[in-house]
């Protein structure tokens, strides 16, 4: 068993204690509660030691007053981003560390306690050739169930994800690549598609590209200001490396790529219209791989998968875009709830969706505004 958890308000401290465990993860990182911090979370980092004095778990637990004004103005709701992070084959541990998350966030007056713990349901989706399903996710899933835990309805991460395994040479990753990916790299290299890496002075050409993405493809995004710093503090702090691809000196395609540990993340895409029959975004993601190969990341996490392989999925081109570079489908536990108020959860669960469809199609208006 474990001590009782102690709260870290050291940064270095907390990220090099969560590099330590399983399932380390960028959402876990002492940055991302401070980005969270900045837009009305705040954030709790809790560690766990064990008799030996080494850290068995870590949770960042990020809390958010509610704005029930008159009826209930201390109500809050309780998330643990990718976390928490420990491991889950060990059962006490796993009970005693959700047994203290829970007491957290009854004591911040939460009423639900979500998780989304970075831990593999199975790889590939079930009925493909190369499903796998992983015991210890599955576990862990009917472990939750009985212990009062409910699959969320409010995934607010990706379910499920697309991984690349770096520890692989140059050559084999393009050897496992889609025929037709390979291709377009190659191609895209030979029309006179350049890539450099960006820096903090590009910040507004990428929100730029990123509202008329957003505006192209449907999805909502938040304010400039939020760019700011989920990308620039991020630079800033060496977690973060922008790529943008060029053709005559044009940019024509971008992404915000993460690292954090030995995995990187690619959490932000955006492009043009202009030179795509070049195809930009398959040599901007390729030189992505390279460079976090060479920073000596062994995952390359291609952020975002569909739940099912449906061609009628709105992720459905994204996936087929990643599939073609390789990845393999990692399907995660997903997000998970403890509802501690369940008067206050049904009614937080029944208008929640309505709320969210306002705010995208305000944004989605705001966005418009912004770039015209």
């Amino acid at each position: 068993m474990s001590d009782a958890p102690r709260r870290v308000q050291d940064p270095t401290f907390w990220d090099t204690a969560v590099l330590s465990l399983p399932h380390a993860h960028l959402l876990q990182s002492w940055h991302w509660g401070a980005l969270k911090e900045r837009y009305g979370w705040q954030a709790q980092r809790w560690l766990w030691h064990g008799k030996d004095g080494q850290v068995r778990a870590a949770a960042q637990l990020l809390v958010r007053r509610l704005p029930m004004h008159g009826l209930a103005p201390r109500l809050a709701v309780a998330y643990c981003p990718k976390g928490p992070l420990l491991d889950w084959s060990q059962a006490p541990l796993r009970e005693q560390v959700l047994m203290d998350l829970q007491d957290l966030a009854a004591g911040a007056d939460a009423i639900f306690l979500k998780i989304d713990p970075d831990l593999p349901l199975g790889f590939g989706y079930p009925g493909e050739p190369e499903a796998q399903a992983h015991a210890l996710g599955e576990a862990t899933a009917h472990a939750l169930q009985r212990a009062g835990w409910r699959p969320s309805a409010e995934q607010i991460q990706f379910r499920n994800t697309m991984v690349l395994d770096l520890t692989l040479p140059e050559e084999a990753l393009l050897a496992g690549m889609k025929q037709k990916t390979r291709y377009n790299v190659r191609l895209a290299a030979r029309r006179g598609v350049q890539v450099r890496r960006g820096s903090l002075d590009d910040l507004d050409l990428l929100y730029r590209m990123y509202a008329e993405t957003s505006l192209r493809d449907g999805f909502a995004i938040r304010h400039r200001e939020y760019y700011r710093h989920a990308w620039g503090d991020f630079i800033r702090a060496g977690l973060a490396q922008p790529f943008i691809a060029e053709v005559e000196g044009q940019p024509v395609a971008a992404l915000l790529l993460y690292r954090f540990g030995l995995s990187a993340w690619y959490l932000y895409g955006m492009s043009t219209p202009l030179h795509r029959e070049k195809m930009p975004n398959h040599l901007l993601q390729w030189e992505a791989i390279r460079w976090a190969k060479a920073q000596g990341c062994t995952r390359y996490d291609l952020w975002g998968a569909p739940d099912t392989p449906n061609s009628e999925d709105p992720l459905w081109g994204v996936y087929r875009f990643k599939r073609g570079f390789g990845a393999q489908v990692v399907r995660t536990l997903g997000a998970w709830d403890l509802p501690l108020r369940p008067t206050f959860y049904w009614l937080y669960s029944a208008a929640l969706p309505k709320l969210l469809n306002l705010m995208r199609a305000r944004g989605r208006a705001q966005t418009r505004r912004l770039i015209e």
